[in-house]
């Protein structure tokens, strides 16, 4: 799409670039024919070009009236082609395009704190299903014509047209803002170079990327990924689950799908910092709210299952609790209260 707008725009310019060539044209043949001055000239040539009948400011010549006829066909020429690029831009669509696209862009300015998806493939599909189901704000960047119709017929997917490898493509899809990104090209090495150029002018973004080989894993994390995801590892490893313990993997998918349970995860520097310098059982989520806090993320970085009431908040304490929608609204609202 952004091809053919700047196919139409550079049309037009070139349109009205021959249009002024044509002005100066007349005008300078106006002077040598006739002797007009530049005002004169130009007057002429503007009448003539227009073809709106004015009289001339003199008499003119065989030799003039010679000249106005050539450029009488030329100016219907420029006008003729002129017309004939902005009709087929309007009976092609384009113009839909170009206006959608740009209405697009001011939504994505007007974001923050969003996720950037690098690639409009499997994963990225998938990936776009997961945060609309989770209300999180999307930006796709995808350069393949196909795939961009494909997103074109969601109305509700924000996208970039481009290489997501481009600097100017990550700043148009708000990367300075941005909260994360997840990189899923099918290339190893678009991945790692995606990242190096994400971290660079992010610095603080958390980045998921895709890896297709184990000697990518540590290429893109040393590039500035902070997870790095192989699918097909992962779906080897979960069919063989599904043989050894089949019940607790299909609790666990039903409880991560679009069931009315959720595992939400709660970040006390951002939620709950009234508590901070208590201890879980100050909290009383489970008795407020119904919840079970079933997992925490220490200041080290390990996890705690089913950690004690006694165990002290501090502002980098994560817990993972888990309820239906309606007990984790109520717990959230309790922790902000």
């Amino acid at each position: 799409m952004t091809g053919n707008n700047n196919n139409f725009i550079q049309k037009l310019y070139l349109a009205f670039t021959l249009l002024l060539l044509l002005m100066v044209f007349g005008t300078a043949g106006f002077m040598l024919i006739e002797d007009y001055d530049l005002i004169e000239a130009l007057y002429m040539t503007i009448i003539v070009i227009s073809t709106v009948g004015l009289s001339s400011v003199s008499e003119i010549s065989q030799e003039t009236k010679l000249f106005i006829a050539v450029l009488i066909i030329i100016s219907v020429g420029l006008t003729t082609y002129g017309l004939s690029v902005v009709a087929r831009y309007v009976m092609e669509g384009e113009l839909r395009h170009y206006l959608k696209y740009r209405k697009v862009k001011k939504r994505i300015v007007s974001l923050k704190d969003h996720v950037i998806i690098c690639g409009y493939g499997r994963n990225g599909q998938q990936a776009c299903v997961q945060l609309a189901h989770y209300k999180k704000p999307f930006v796709v960047i995808e350069k393949d014509e196909k795939l961009i119709e494909k997103i074109e017929r969601d109305q509700n997917i924000l996208f970039v047209e481009g290489d997501a490898t481009n600097d100017d493509v990550l700043a148009e899809a708000g990367i300075g803002t941005a909260e994360s990104l997840i990189t899923t090209l099918p290339d190893d090495s678009q991945n790692v170079y995606v990242v190096l150029t994400a971290k660079g002018i992010n610095h603080d973004l958390h980045i998921i990327s895709r890896a297709s080989h184990d000697r990518a894993y540590l290429k893109l994390k040393r590039a500035g990924a902070n997870n790095v995801i192989m699918p097909d590892k992962i779906g080897g490893t979960h069919m063989a689950s599904l043989i050894v313990k089949p019940d607790v993997i299909e609790f666990i998918d039903v409880i991560l799908g679009k069931s009315d349970e959720n595992i939400e995860e709660v970040n006390f520097a951002n939620n709950g910092k009234k508590f901070i310098g208590k201890t879980i059982g100050d909290i009383q989520l489970q008795q407020r709210s119904g919840v079970n806090i079933i997992g925490l993320k220490k200041q080290d970085g390990s996890y705690q299952l089913n950690p004690d009431d006694h165990v002290e908040i501090t502002d980098t304490t994560k817990i993972f609790i888990l309820g239906c929608s309606e007990e984790i609204e109520s717990a959230l609202k309790h922790l902000n209260g």
